[in-house]
């Protein structure tokens, strides 16, 4: 077997999570030739979860994880930093799926107690917070989904409320939203602090080498050679945890694919301001309709954006392209907030979210020694930070609880040949654009 990838990966300095934090320095590239017991690809939540747990299991190991660009700088630290337990718009809500929502809610449910866990152990401030979150439309006619998801929530012994226009005001600070579901349970949190604590706090066995492409690999009797620009990492056992890149590293090629999305984020709002909108306390609101906005008002009282979403490469987007995007997100801001300045966005950037044909993960042994987790579907704080954990326990030859769970979920399907796979994901994000184009 050798695989070989051609794929270029640029850091860029857009996100405003990452923007509040301190420059990290200190940051090294793979200089020389080595050899370990584990290679991890991939320095988001699930890399650095399974080296930490790799470590815990044995300290003697020698463990390796290398990234293309700099660590958690991808999807990780990119996202809106919802830690959910419920989702709407994953496919699992008609009758005769209900037991698969069950498996994925339990997913969740462990995810979010393995984020709780390592942020108590490493004294984390992440500005966790258990707000809840809010599943919103404009349309009273969405009602009905909403009534139909509240339901499904009730059944299932998740604590929620259906509530309209007056009251969501009160809580939102914007008369934009009719209808809505909360949810008590999820956590908001900034991703680029949870993140960068994760890099911080990597065990002394553990090397981490940065804006590091693994160009190719391929397995020589018991070891896995892998090239790099200068240099090889010659392994033992290979944990491919690359969410949004497994397909291009060809890694489950045909089971999932990468979306773009892209986001802004308003500097803080000033004491006039937020009187204006009620003094709202932070909140979260995912949209009812597929495509609609996600939108959040954060802890240190900023409004973050994100109304794209489309099949491009976002290390191609120019300058201009952004721009473009932009104008969607202060249009956005403008629909819910028309009483607040024009010129308030502060951080703009792009960022890859991974999504399977049926909305499932990737967790799996490939072949023997080599091991691959990702494609979490949007979920990516809790399930990555769980599936880090899982894999590396597999990955040692050993068994757990949660891996039972995991291992009872729906298997991603398999996602015809290009053309036709591109084809049918242009059209349905097309349709879904269409239909919730009051909601951007």
């Amino acid at each position: 077997m050798n695989k070989i990838f051609k794929l270029k990966i640029i850091n860029d300095n857009g996100c405003g999570w990452l923007n509040q934090l301190p420059k990290r320095l200190n940051i090294k590239k793979l200089n020389e030739n080595l050899k370990s017991d584990y290679l991890i690809v991939g320095a988001g939540y699930t890399g650095l979860s399974a080296a930490r747990k790799l470590s815990e299991i044995d300290k003697n190991k020698r463990i390796i994880i290398v990234d293309a660009q700099l660590a958690g700088e991808g999807g990780s630290s990119r996202n809106s930093g919802y830690l959910v337990d419920t989702t709407l718009n994953d496919g699992f809500i008609s009758n005769s799926d209900i037991e698969n929502y069950k498996k994925k809610t339990k997913i969740y449910e462990l995810g979010i107690k393995s984020v709780k866990k390592y942020i108590k152990e490493h004294q984390v401030d992440c500005d966790w917070n258990e707000s809840g979150k809010y599943f919103a439309s404009s349309k009273i006619e969405d009602e009905a989904k909403a009534k139909s998801f509240s339901r499904l929530l009730n059944n299932l012994n998740y604590e929620n409320k259906l509530i309209y226009k007056d009251e969501i005001k009160k809580k939102l600070g914007t008369s934009f939203y009719n209808v809505a579901v909360y949810t008590k349970g999820g956590v908001l949190l900034n991703p680029g602090k949870l993140i960068r604590s994760m890099i911080d706090t990597l065990p002394d066995n553990v090397k981490l080498f940065e804006n590091t492409q693994l160009l190719n690999w391929k397995k020589m009797n018991d070891k896995i050679i892998c090239n790099f620009a200068n240099n090889i990492i010659e392994t033992q056992k290979i944990i491919f945890c690359t969410n949004g890149f497994l397909r291009s590293l060809k890694v489950k090629k045909n089971y999932s694919f990468p979306i773009t999305l892209t986001a802004s984020m308003t500097r803080p709002l000033r004491d006039e301001e937020l009187n204006n909108l009620g003094y709202p306390k932070e909140w979260g609101v995912l949209p009812i309709r597929p495509m609609g906005a996600t939108i959040r008002l954060t802890n240190d009282k900023r409004i973050l954006i994100r109304n794209t979403a489309e099949l491009t490469n976002p290390n191609l987007m120019t300058s201009n392209d952004l721009s473009k995007r932009i104008k969607k997100h202060q249009y956005g801001i403008e629909k819910r907030f028309p009483n607040l300045p024009k010129n308030i966005i502060e951080h703009s950037w792009s960022g890859i979210v991974c999504r399977s044909g049926n909305s499932s993960q990737i967790f799996e042994k490939i072949e023997k020694n080599i091991y691959a987790a990702g494609c979490y579907n949007g979920s990516g704080i809790g399930a990555g930070t769980l599936f880090g954990e899982q894999i590396a326990i597999m990955a040692s030859n050993q068994q757990s609880n949660e891996i039972e769970v995991i291992n009872q979920r729906k298997k991603p399907n398999w996602l015809p040949p290009q053309p036709f796979l591109n084809i049918g994901i242009y059209t349905r994000l097309a349709y879904e654009r269409f239909k919730a184009r009051s909601e951007i």
